[in-house]
């Protein structure tokens, strides 16, 4: 089976913060952002809640698509949530 990569996205319980990151393990890093076992800003501003991410094959994709999403604007990030998950659930079970 051929290594998958991931660019996300999470927020905080009042989805007021979003933090966008790459991984090849994203259960992994989802539940190390929830249980703040992550030093740094997901741990200060409480992002615990994945709202949104894509799956790769090549790690140099997820990269560069990483780096779109965070060169973006805020509403650019909040319009790409919204197509892909209205409600904003969180998507940690669905992985």
């Amino acid at each position: 089976m051929e290594k998958q990569y991931f660019v996300y996205i999470m927020t905080n319980t009042k989805n007021s913060v979003l933090y966008t990151g790459v991984t090849s393990d994203l259960k992994k890093r989802a539940y190390e952002h929830r249980n703040k076992l992550i030093e740094g800003f997901t741990k200060t501003y409480y992002i615990t809640k994945l709202v949104y991410y894509e799956m790769y094959n090549e790690p140099l994709q997820a990269i560069a698509r990483e780096k779109q999403i965070k060169g973006g604007s805020r509403q650019k990030k909040i319009d790409l949530i919204n197509r892909n998950n209205d409600g904003w659930r969180d998507l940690y079970d669905e992985i």
